[in-house]
């Protein structure tokens, strides 16, 4: 497979992306149109900081967030009662709990994207220890991976099964098959949540993966660890990290809370379909609803 690397403000390395200010500001000082092309054209991240959350109480600032997001995107419902802003908090969930997801606890999270164009954070409160964000170019990735194992970079544009999610139960399919790597139109997009992928392949029902499949995903992952490839840092109380999931990779790391209750780390999560979202493959219809540029797409689909 003859590769050809991608170009662009959204490719680069962690350290690069340090040094560049095209991705910091306040919220109060950028206008919607500049968010949305920073995310769409640009580096794909942005974090703004002094969101006024001294004015409100949690309740009032989750719905302040909201409100903020609105005019950047559609709100998109992130479990089957249409609820379109989550709290990510430690909620002591056993492991079997069905109702468990990795930002209902205080674990390491691997790199993945969400089911979205773009993903916010408003940081409430952060954690005693630890937490910190970390952020890796996807692009970037499929530069690396195609230079050093091309054969592998085409087994990641091949379609991979992920199980339906936990919460999802607003969707009737068991399972959808969808690229990690994809072109449309000339469009790149990366989708990736191993967690959806490994519970197929635990699943007697549903189709494994093949050894290359395996050994193309650790190799996804392997690089993406390495020194140098992500940025990391921690969000304050009042910034906001904006994502581009089809062109980012993010994860947290664990973390040790306060003992006071009112203290714990919480992050606001919303989940934004965007007007000036990417065309994208065909294959992510069945778990995103639609691909066609700029229309309504991603979250769950709620109950009744």
């Amino acid at each position: 497979m003859q590769v050809e690397n991608l170009l662009g403000a959204g490719v680069w390395k962690g350290g690069d992306l340090a040094s560049r200010t095209d991705w910091r500001g306040r919220y109060d000082e950028v206008d919607p149109a500049t968010i949305r092309e920073t995310l769409e054209n640009g580096p794909g991240a942005l974090m703004l900081r002094g969101f006024p959350i001294e004015r409100f109480d949690c309740d009032e600032a989750r719905a302040a967030f909201q409100v903020w997001c609105a005019q950047l995107g559609t709100l998109l419902s992130q479990n089957e009662n249409g609820k379109t802003a989550f709290d990510v908090a430690n909620a002591g969930f056993a492991d079997s709990d069905p109702r468990m997801r990795g930002p209902n606890t205080n674990k390491k999270l691997s790199f993945h994207t969400d089911r979205c164009d773009v993903i916010a954070f408003l940081c409430w409160r952060k954690a005693k220890v630890g937490g910190e964000n970390e952020l890796v170019s996807s692009m970037h990735l499929y530069n690396e991976i195609g230079n050093r194992r091309p054969d592998l970079l085409e087994t990641l544009m091949q379609s991979f099964v992920y199980k339906r999610h936990t919460v999802d139960l607003g969707n009737e399919l068991p399972y959808c098959e969808q690229p990690i790597f994809s072109f449309r139109d000339g469009f790149f997009a990366c989708s990736f949540l191993r967690v959806l992928i490994d519970r197929a392949h635990a699943d007697p029902e549903l189709p494994d993966l093949s050894p290359t499949q395996i050994e193309a995903l650790d190799f996804l992952e392997e690089v993406a660890n390495e020194p140098g490839q992500s940025v990391r840092f921690l969000q304050e109380p009042g910034d906001i990290l904006l994502l581009n999931n089809w062109i980012t990779l993010h994860r947290r790391a664990a973390f040790e809370d306060h003992e006071d209750p009112e203290e714990r780390r919480r992050l606001f999560r919303i989940w934004l379909s965007m007007p000036n979202s990417r065309p994208i493959d065909p294959r992510f219809e069945a778990n995103f609803g639609a691909t066609v540029a700029g229309e309504l797409r991603g979250g769950f689909r709620a109950v009744g």
